[in-house]
């Protein structure tokens, strides 16, 4: 096994614990504005480090280049996508939640 056949394995890895760890706040956070910051976080790192770990197997530099615009295509989708949904939870009326405060 090869020193790029390591990165690539490495970065799909990491990426996809990414995924798995934006799944699970989409899950288990109470608003849709905490879900949509994991989503988004998550996800672009995920797609990051996924798309860096492919570009370690791409056959020619073309290919890499056209992943790694992928990935920015895809940063700015989920960037004005995570705007447009909470500006919406906005104007009907979602409030965001708020830890409940403890008193002594």
């Amino acid at each position: 096994m090869s020193i790029l056949e390591l990165c690539s394995i490495v970065f799909l890895v990491v990426g996809a614990i990414f995924f798995l760890a934006g799944t699970i706040g989409l899950l288990r956070f109470p608003d849709v504005y905490t879900r949509l910051h994991a989503l988004a976080k998550v996800d672009n790192l995920g797609l990051g480090f996924t798309s860096i770990g492919l570009v370690f197997q791409a056959p020619e530099l073309v290919i890499a280049l056209k992943i790694i615009l992928i990935w920015l295509l895809a940063l700015v989708a989920s960037s004005t996508l995570s705007f447009l949904i909470a500006r919406r939870a906005m104007k009907r009326g979602i409030i965001p939640w708020r830890a409940k405060e403890h008193t002594i």
